[in-house]
């Protein structure tokens, strides 16, 4: 396959065309780091090659447990060809434990465990700051078709938080709460899109509760590149 032309770039990937197919698009993850929806930008050579690799491996893992991704090769340490898909804008956040914003929020310790994972959604949308939005308010903007097709993404959504909480689990990892984004494909099917990542995660070491995740850099706590590291590290060797 041949890469064609960019067709978007956002925060961590870029998208490209593939020459003489319009089903597929070629994926290049990036090395920048952003939080707080882009005000703290950072660049961090290895960044995007250690999370194109905890993608690819996260993916290809659920892929072999049912779960339908766009992932359809892996062609580099930072490239991998995906299935063309359009985005559904809503960020699909689901919780096992309290922390960060959420916590703060309720005035609830963080580290909080959860009776059962919380799903939120929040609406894509730069220039809004990506703001939580209620089932309603979703249907309201269109950001989905149907409260079937909510209900669908809230179930596919902790099918994968079952299946991750025991990969990660496996690795003596603690799974905080994730962020997933879901996109149709040529076929209209709901499929698994974006990554999985330390970026897309937050991540516990189980015996120490040292955080291995994007907190490093929103919290300035360092070893941010060492920790996705360790991540990787993990998860290849299960």
């Amino acid at each position: 396959m041949v890469k064609g032309a960019l067709i978007y770039e956002g925060k961590a990937k870029k998208i490209y065309s593939i020459a003489n197919n319009n089903n597929l698009v070629w994926v290049e993850f990036k090395d920048s780091l952003t939080a707080f929806n882009g005000e703290k930008k950072a660049e961090m050579a290895e960044k995007g090659r250690l999370n194109s690799l905890i993608t690819g491996l996260i993916f290809n893992r659920l892929s072999q447990s049912g779960v339908d991704t766009h992932l359809k090769e892996v062609v580099s340490d930072k490239e991998m060809i995906c299935q063309k898909v359009k985005i559904i804008p809503l960020e699909v956040v689901v919780r096992n434990v309290l922390a960060g914003s959420t916590a703060k929020k309720f005035n609830i310790p963080e580290g909080t465990s959860l009776e059962k994972p919380l799903v939120e959604f929040y609406y894509k949308n730069d220039e809004l700051g990506d703001p939580f939005i209620s089932d309603d308010q979703a249907l309201m903007l269109k950001a989905a078709d149907s409260q079937e097709e909510l209900n669908q993404l809230k179930q596919k959504a902790l099918q994968v938080n079952v299946l991750l909480k025991d990969i990660f689990a496996a690795t003596g990892i603690r799974l905080v709460d994730f962020k997933l984004e879901y996109g149709k494909n040529m076929q209209g099917e709901i499929i698994l899109a974006d990554e999985i990542t330390p970026d897309t995660c937050r991540l516990w070491d189980m015996k120490t509760g040292e955080k291995l995740d994007k907190d490093r850099f929103r919290r300035d706590l360092g070893k941010v590149l060492e920790s996705y590291q360790e991540v990787y590290n993990r998860l290849k060797n299960i």
